[in-house]
């Protein structure tokens, strides 16, 4: 009798509800079986990086993380390689532990999407896979032990703290030593698997740190759609503990989420710019969806839009460095994510790595060694860019068709879209349209000069609108006007 049995990946995955999103396996916990989770493991070894000896494994805070990374254990081993299991640590952490060492990773994380779900990332050698390494694992044949069972129930071992500490010497080896003396700085720790981290560097670089609200159970933050929650929370936290900014992530630690010393969280694009100004960066990549202050801020500099999530960013910023072998390449999310293409000299003769993954740590240490050193309040680095504002949210539980199905009704009908996106300024006339783009979903420039982007989400049933215009106000009231003609489309059964 065989001792296994082989498997089709796709099968699987359509069995239990589970794929590629955005960025990563994505699926809710009940399906992320055994299994699956050894199934996907194994076809990404076996069909992605098969010559390994190594492979690097790491769990956000997730209670579901800890028995996925044992079948994750349990793949690698059956593949006849070693499993070096760093412990919950940010992706981020993993991924560049991961490329210093030449080895794949499996980071088990479902990043900032609800508590009931959870996923997969995976990491070449070089960096975070790309599409058409999704294809290969979905297509992929796998041998499943018929022990798994029993191999899953084994404790993991105990971590190794060695990608933790290479990833604290990116940074202390980066900023001068006591850059943030006199600082106060609030860390929302929530369940952020990056919380311990932030904290320690924080302390290093001189600041006085504020621990605020630390959670047991998962929190899923969403660093991209701060709920009113966590707005009215940093105004708070910010008047009531005096502080000169606060910072956080999503789940996992490749997301960051900074506010200014007054509470007022910072949008992830407009931390993106501030970014890839501190480095100096000649050429940016940046989804679709981030804020056009990107080129309106600087006109030489190179800019490439893509499709949202970090696989694409990753692609162009490949593009950008194949372009030209000069060139000073980052890359950004609207989620604040930020990525490295190549390796860059800041002011103070020190060079940072790339890492094309999205990071949090480095976006949160450039906005606050930046006002330190220009002798700057957080807010007052905003001020010399272009007046463009973002504002963002989302409808819950709408699935992907009927988001498409709607997307495709206004593709058909510029009357329709005047519609559910009329101008929310008192007086204003019917709008026109300037520019659709359907690079991903539907972005739609008015002559006005303000955009509106509808979007599914590509990890949850989700439908996220965004909204830029030349008024903080204006974007966040139209992008509720938006979502609630969505809702009562949706309620009424008409989507």
């Amino acid at each position: 009798m065989s001792d296994s049995q082989k498997i089709k990946v796709k099968s699987l995955s359509d069995n239990h509800g589970v794929a590629f999103g955005t960025s990563g396996v994505r699926g809710l916990v009940e399906g992320l079986t055994p299994e699956l989770c050894f199934a996907f493991t194994k076809s990404f070894l076996q069909g992605v990086c098969f010559e390994v000896k190594e492979v690097a494994i790491g769990v956000d805070l997730r209670p579901s993380s800890p028995a996925i990374a044992k079948a994750v254990v349990a793949a690698v081993e059956a593949h006849g390689a070693k499993a070096i299991y760093c412990g919950d640590l940010p992706t981020p952490a993993l991924a560049f532990y991961a490329m210093q060492n030449s080895i794949p990773a499996v980071m088990i994380t479902g990043s900032h999407i609800p508590f009931d779900r959870n996923g997969i990332k995976f990491y070449r050698p070089d960096g975070e896979i790309s599409k058409s390494d999704e294809s290969i694992i979905m297509s992929g044949e796998v041998l499943i032990p018929n022990n798994l069972a029993h191999l899953v129930l084994a404790d993991l071992v105990d971590p190794s703290l060695d990608a933790i500490r290479l990833f604290e010497e990116r940074y202390t080896n980066l900023f001068p030593a006591g850059v943030l003396l006199g600082k106060r700085i609030g860390v929302y720790e929530h369940s952020s698997v990056a919380r311990d981290i932030i904290k320690k560097l924080l302390r290093y670089f001189g600041a006085e740190v504020v621990s605020l609200e630390r959670k047991d159970s998962f929190v899923p933050i969403d660093t991209e759609a701060v709920s009113k929650e966590d707005a009215a929370k940093g105004i708070s936290w910010a008047r009531e503990f005096k502080l000169d900014a606060i910072v956080s992530t999503d789940g996992d630690g490749d997301r960051p989420l900074i506010s200014d010393e007054n509470g007022k969280w910072l949008r992830g694009d407009v931390v993106g710019v501030l970014c890839a100004d501190f480095l100096k960066a000649t050429h940016v990549a940046a989804p679709v969806n981030v804020n056009t202050v990107l080129e309106l801020s600087d006109a030489k500099r190179i800019c490439i839009r893509t499709k949202i999530g970090s696989p694409y960013v990753i692609k162009g910023m490949s593009q950008l460095a194949s372009d030209n072998y000069l060139a000073k390449v980052v890359g950004y999310e609207a989620n604040g994510g930020f990525l490295v293409g190549s390796e860059l000299l800041i002011e103070n003769g020190k060079s940072i790595k790339p890492l094309p993954t999205r990071d949090s740590i480095l976006p949160i240490m450039i906005v606050l060694a930046k006002a330190a050193l220009e002798n700057k309040r957080v807010s007052d680095l905003l001020a010399d860019y272009p007046p463009r504002f973002t504002a963002s949210d989302r409808v819950r539980n709408i699935s992907q068709e009927c988001s498409f199905e709607l997307i495709q009704m206004l593709k058909d009908s510029e009357p329709k879209i005047a519609e559910l996106m009329e101008s929310v300024s008192e007086g204003a006339e019917r709008r026109n349209v300037l520019v659709m783009d359907e690079t991903d979903g539907l972005r739609i420039e008015f002559l006005d000069k303000d955009i509106v982007h509808l979007r599914p989400s590509g990890n949850a049933p989700e439908l996220r609108c965004y909204v830029e215009s030349n008024c903080p106000v204006k974007a966040a009231k139209q992008v509720e006007s938006v979502l609630g003609k969505v809702r009562a489309l949706k309620e009424s059964g008409l989507l």
